[in-house]
């Protein structure tokens, strides 16, 4: 992919990435570092929750990790991203088990130049996390701050 700026991004465009396969080990890992909830740790905890009898599920906040990962493994933002103040929302729609295979959309929102610092402007960007199923199960509304081209 060639590099990309600011000017390079419309509103609309979409972009797929790879897809990672999470594993028992992943998510328990994950888990007990970051998240450590019965669910996401334990197998007997996991089959009496409201998620019901699938095992453990990941944690939503590794869903979503996942999810950006790929996104800038992409490097669509390689060329241009200087970091990002914030997300609008997030949401978890479903679990995501181990064996289960995600990948991520991207989709441009909106494009805003900077009224106050003309070598950047923002993409608001909705990733949208899927897995193998084609289901949606988990979804983000971030403001990434990235570079305007550089003048000749």
């Amino acid at each position: 992919m060639s590099e990309r700026y600011f000017e390079d991004f419309s509103v609309g465009e979409r972009f797929e990435t790879g897809a990672v396969t999470l594993t028992d080990s992943m998510i328990i890992d994950f888990a007990l570092t970051y998240d450590p909830q019965p669910f996401h740790i334990d197998r007997e905890a996991a089959a009496a929750s409201p998620f019901g009898g699938g095992g453990i599920i990941a944690s939503g906040f590794q869903t979503i990790a996942l999810g950006f990962r790929m996104f800038m493994d992409s490097r669509v933002l390689a060329a241009c991203s200087i970091g990002s103040p914030g997300m609008d929302d997030v949401q978890w729609l479903a679990p995501v088990r181990p064996d289960d295979t995600i990948h991520t959309v991207a989709e441009v929102m909106e494009t805003r130049e900077s009224k106050s610092k003309p070598d950047r402007g923002t993409l608001r960007m909705r990733y949208t996390i899927v897995n193998q199923r084609g289901e949606d199960v988990a979804r983000m509304t971030a403001i990434q701050i990235v570079r305007r081209r550089p003048k000749p």
